[in-house]
């Protein structure tokens, strides 16, 4: 009887590398890993934590540092045309103004502090040199002067206080005399707000004040055609 045998293939024996015989097939990737591994460096992780973390850091650190800001003169409260500034009216802020804005260093601070604002301003407002000097009469306005006697205005009147200018009665004279001129322009009999913008003394002889009054050009008007020691100064409560 004739026997057959079957040569079967051989599986090939396993090497250190691997079943394909190759030691050096897991050295084909990076690192010495299985293609498709999983696993992670953890130092290095934690090397490109901090290094995140120092930039932004060092980020903020050198933002702070830059600072363009400057420190300018602002108001602390509102002024009035022709008030004259004191410290308590004068607060610094920091501000990045673009060029052009003539803003006031809050190192002249003193030196500011007692000139007269040409213009009424808000609080808040940031401070010029164009608002500081003679007042800034705008249009449809105008300037009168006013002499009064004592007891024709109170006697701590200063610049920037808003008046009501009224037509004082004369002694000796009627009801009439309360009233404006004839010849005075129709509902012109006052009385007339205004706000002052300069008090002084005309002479210690004369015993008279007299008092700038910013106000509507036809109440200016009005007011001028008046008599002297005709007009008295009634300051308004919280102006």
């Amino acid at each position: 009887m004739t026997s057959f045998r079957t040569t079967l293939p051989q599986r090939p024996a396993r090497s250190a590398g691997g079943w394909d015989g190759s030691a050096d097939a897991r050295l084909d990737s990076p690192g010495g890993r299985v293609p498709g591994g999983r696993r992670r460096s953890v130092p290095h992780l934690l090397v490109g934590a901090l290094l995140v973390v120092a930039c932004a850091v060092g980020f903020a650190v050198v933002a702070a540092s830059v600072d363009h800001r400057a420190s300018v003169l602002a108001l602390a409260r509102p002024v009035t045309v022709g008030q004259r500034l004191t410290s308590a009216d004068l607060r610094t802020v920091r501000v990045s103004a673009e060029s052009g804005v003539s803003t006031i260093p809050a190192s002249t601070l003193n030196q500011v502090a007692g000139q007269q604002v040409a213009v009424s301003l808000p609080a808040g407002a940031l401070l010029t040199r164009a608002e500081l000097g003679p007042v800034d009469v705008p249009s449809g306005r105008a300037v009168v002067a006013v002499a009064v006697k004592a007891g024709q205005a109170p006697p701590d009147l200063v610049a920037g206080d808003h008046v009501l200018l009224v037509v004082a009665q004369s002694s000796g004279a009627n009801d009439s005399s309360t009233n404006a001129p004839a010849n005075a322009a129709p509902g012109s009999g006052g009385p007339w707000p205004g706000v002052v913008t300069d008090v002084a003394t005309s002479s210690v002889a004369s015993d008279s004040t007299v008092v700038s009054v910013q106000l509507a050009d036809t109440a200016a008007r009005a007011v001028a055609a008046l008599p002297a020691g005709q007009i008295a100064l009634v300051l308004v409560p919280g102006s």
